[in-house]
């Protein structure tokens, strides 16, 4: 077998594949037998150090010295042939895309659509899944009706990445209606092959809201149970933020446009506090306010599972949930920058209006 002569350029070609983790093994491998062919090994020494064929050596040598890098991928085998023409696929797609089904039905389903296309359910739930199309799913948005969206923006994500100094940033609301449900009858625990069981039905024992205030800069949260959500309550809970921050460290507020927030009563006495400044979000946009994903998650760990004979014990859980996640608090990493979030909401709108 004559030597096989490999240029530096091609070696750090090859090497890159030898080395990654991420190509399939198969090409790694023939990567490797080909920078062995270069180093000047035979195909007995690098069969043998391998634990392949010398065969199978020798096909890769081969294939290299004809085709360069194409040579390390296999070859297209022949199949049978196509049923359908792109035609065929371009229509069965152009109406999964562009019409609805004549039956009643919001949402074609692959059976539905073979149907009508007159391809077998298969095929059209193989080319459904090829163009990446979920026509049984549906997500939620709105768009902000706040005429100055793009400053508010421009202001809050301002303090996520460059905070203002001698000052704490506070994201702040409240969640509501956090109901104390009962299950009327004990759980399932969790076993080798099957989740956890509960029952759908349950008791009610009353209801608190949880006032939160979230630290950008730390992770660590204000928090404090009251029985509603009226501005004496919201009044009470920015006394406990201001007893708590530093009194050097001016206090930035970021809350939404609940009336309770802007209350004539909450804004006076904001007025007599010169260190604190109120930021809100804009309208349907409380996805800027990080205490949100705050929220997200005391709700999935303490108490969407939880089973609570009393309204008391609820607020022990959310208390106890409070002090422990604190204990080893992490802020939030925000990268968006302003820019970045005007530019994929004006992509929504194109997609919106069709342009």
């Amino acid at each position: 077998m004559p030597p096989l002569v490999l240029s530096d350029d091609e070696v750090q070609q090859l090497q890159s594949i030898a080395n990654s983790r991420s190509l399939p093994h198969s090409i790694v491998q023939r990567a490797q037998i080909v920078l062995a062919c270069g180093a000047g090994e035979t195909n007995t020494a690098i069969s043998k150090r391998m634990g392949l064929t010398g065969m199978t050596v020798g096909k890769w040598r081969k294939r290299y010295r004809d085709l360069g890098l194409e040579g390390l991928h296999d070859e297209l085998r022949p199949g049978r042939p196509r049923t359908y023409e792109d035609d065929k696929v371009a229509e069965v797609i152009n109406r999964a895309l562009q019409s609805k089904p004549t039956d009643g039905s919001t949402q074609w389903t692959a059976r539905s659509l073979a149907a009508a296309t007159g391809i077998s359910k298969s095929t059209a739930h193989r080319w459904l899944q090829t163009f990446s199309l979920q026509p049984h799913r549906q997500k939620s948005f709105k768009l902000s009706n706040d005429p100055f969206f793009v400053e508010k923006v421009r202001d809050i994500v301002g303090l996520y990445l460059n905070p203002p100094d001698k000052a704490v940033v506070l994201c702040v609301d409240e969640k509501t209606q956090i109901q104390a449900l009962d299950r009327t009858q004990p759980l399932l625990p969790m076993g080798l092959g099957y989740v956890e069981g509960v029952t759908h039905d349950y008791i009610r024992h009353g209801t608190t809201t949880l006032f939160a205030a979230l630290d950008v800069a730390t992770g660590a949260v204000i928090a404090e149970c009251k029985p509603r959500h009226r501005h004496q309550e919201f009044r009470s809970f920015l006394r406990r933020i201001d007893k708590e921050v530093p009194r050097e460290l001016d206090v930035h507020l970021i809350v939404d446009n609940y009336c309770t927030h802007k209350h004539a009563k909450v804004r006076s006495w904001l007025a007599q506090r010169s260190r604190f400044h109120v930021h809100y979000t804009p309208t349907y946009a409380s996805w800027l306010n990080q205490v949100e994903r705050w929220f997200g998650i005391i709700t999935q760990r303490a108490i969407r599972r939880g089973s609570f004979s009393s309204v008391k014990e609820l607020i022990a859980k959310i208390e106890h949930f409070i002090a422990n996640y604190n204990k080893g608090s992490t802020p939030f990493s925000w990268t968006a920058t302003a820019d970045s979030i005007l530019e994929k909401l004006q992509r929504l709108c194109s997609q919106i209006s069709g342009t």
